[in-house]
């Protein structure tokens, strides 16, 4: 066989290889690099904002949560953010903010916290639109540890203590909501 037929044979394995690849990855809806597993048709997400019903979180939580959520989904979809009414809907409240001994150790006889923890828990109540056996309502908690020197609100005035910790629920609402996991 000479090197033209090999070349012109390998070629054409090539196109049909990325084109049965190309199928296989097509389907009902689309899938990005994000993770993201979202209907065509839904193009649109309203986040309202989030109420702060814990008893003792900072004020300024349920803003600082809301725009981060925004933000997350804004930089991993193409979702257009909309006031309202979006195709995809997410509203709640944050409902714990509990801050607490985690580790306790002993130290001259004295029983003290060895380290303290921050735990948020948010209700997220999602809507799809388009299709409704996508909606739920669930619970979602994160928590961070930190030296027992560290008080609440040192830790309230630290922005990358709390964003690790709401990041990691907005994680979960985003893989729960877009992602289907």
């Amino acid at each position: 066989m000479t090197w033209s037929k090999r070349k012109f044979l390998f070629s054409q394995q090539f196109y049909l290889t990325s084109l049965l690849l190309l199928l296989g990855l097509s389907g009902c809806s689309v899938y990005s690099f994000t993770g993201t597993n979202i209907d065509p048709a839904v193009r649109t997400i309203s986040i309202q904002t989030f109420q702060n019903n814990a008893n003792n979180g900072p004020s300024f939580l349920a803003q600082r949560f809301t725009e981060e959520m925004k933000d997350y989904f804004q930089r991993n979809t193409t979702l257009k953010l909309v006031p309202r009414d979006g195709d995809l809907q997410f509203e709640g409240q944050i409902i714990a903010y509990d801050f607490a001994p985690a580790a306790i150790q002993r130290e001259n006889g004295v029983d003290q916290a060895g380290v303290n923890r921050l735990t948020i828990q948010v209700r997220v109540r999602f809507t799809n639109t388009k299709d409704e056996k996508q909606d739920f309502e669930q619970t979602f908690q994160s928590n961070g540890d930190f030296p027992a020197s560290q008080d609440v609100s040192s830790i309230n005035n630290d922005p990358s203590a709390l964003k690790r910790i709401t990041t990691n629920i907005i994680t979960d609402a985003f893989n729960k909501s877009v992602a289907n996991w």
